[in-house]
């Protein structure tokens, strides 16, 4: 199960990992971003983050440490990752990729046109400027 990275000491091995990953960490301190991790002592397996507008959400920076690859980390903190946002009333996840298209279309995820995504997702510093133009877009519908 996922928990909040609510520390410091989570929050900065969290950032350590998304950029040694060459995922963004710019916006992550900005406030909108909710990081979510799963730990193993004081060792952070994996995370991702959510960013909610409303009933649309953004999922961010899915993340598993080198260790953890292979033995459904990913595929976990996802699943957990969508029910806390149904548990918000989120009713359409999006998501930008470069290197994962595969993972998330085998968890329901489909790529859209750039032009689908709802204003409040496309406002976003990741939409606007983090990720390059030339990211896929997904979203998935969720159901209760």
């Amino acid at each position: 199960m996922i928990e909040r990275a609510k520390t410091e000491a989570s929050l900065a091995r969290i950032g350590a990992l998304l950029a040694a990953n060459g995922l963004p960490v710019d916006d992550l301190e900005d406030g909108q971003v909710e990081l979510f991790c799963r730990c193993a002592g004081d060792s952070v397996e994996g995370a991702v983050g959510l960013e909610t507008y409303g009933d649309v959400g953004l999922i961010r920076s899915l993340v598993v440490g080198n260790y953890g690859r292979g033995h459904g980390i990913g595929s976990q903190l996802v699943s957990d990752l969508e029910a806390e946002a149904r548990d918000r009333g989120v009713r359409q996840l999006y998501l930008l990729t470069t290197n994962a298209a595969d993972f998330f279309r085998d968890r329901g995820y489909a790529e859209i046109d750039r032009a689908e995504v709802p204003d409040a997702i496309r406002g976003t510093r990741q939409f606007s400027s983090l990720c390059p133009g030339s990211a896929i877009v997904m979203r998935k519908e969720l159901t209760r």
